[in-house]
């Protein structure tokens, strides 16, 4: 599959997985429930950054010297429906949320795409 550049050049009602969501270079902001696109508002409120950014700052303060990663959006979080399921080809859900904890240091796998 190429790059796509546009929302217009996919079926909005396909099923994709993630190998595909990382083809998409368009300005929308989407994640993956199940293969299908959801759309994502464009961007927060100053409101809601104002809250993320205090909740990121105390949970991160909590969890200090704690062997745990605290990640503030966007940040893809791939989720495979089960163990055997870790190509990208193979995972249909992909979302970002707003603060992410991972506890589990092989849950990182060093992509930052």
């Amino acid at each position: 599959m190429n790059t796509i550049t546009h929302m217009s050049q996919i079926n909005l009602n396909g099923v994709y997985s993630y190998a595909d969501y990382l083809l998409w270079m368009f300005q929308e902001r989407v994640e993956l429930i199940k293969g299908r696109i959801l759309k994502m508002s464009p961007a927060p409120s100053r409101t809601h950054q104002s809250i993320g950014s205090i909740l990121h700052r105390e949970i991160s303060y909590f969890l200090k010297n704690k062997n745990v990663h605290v990640f503030f959006a966007p940040f893809d979080v791939r989720l495979p429906r089960t163990k055997s399921q870790l190509s990208d080809e193979q995972i249909f859900d992909v979302v970002q949320p707003d603060i992410c904890v991972v506890c589990d240091n092989l849950k990182l796998d060093g992509e930052f795409k």
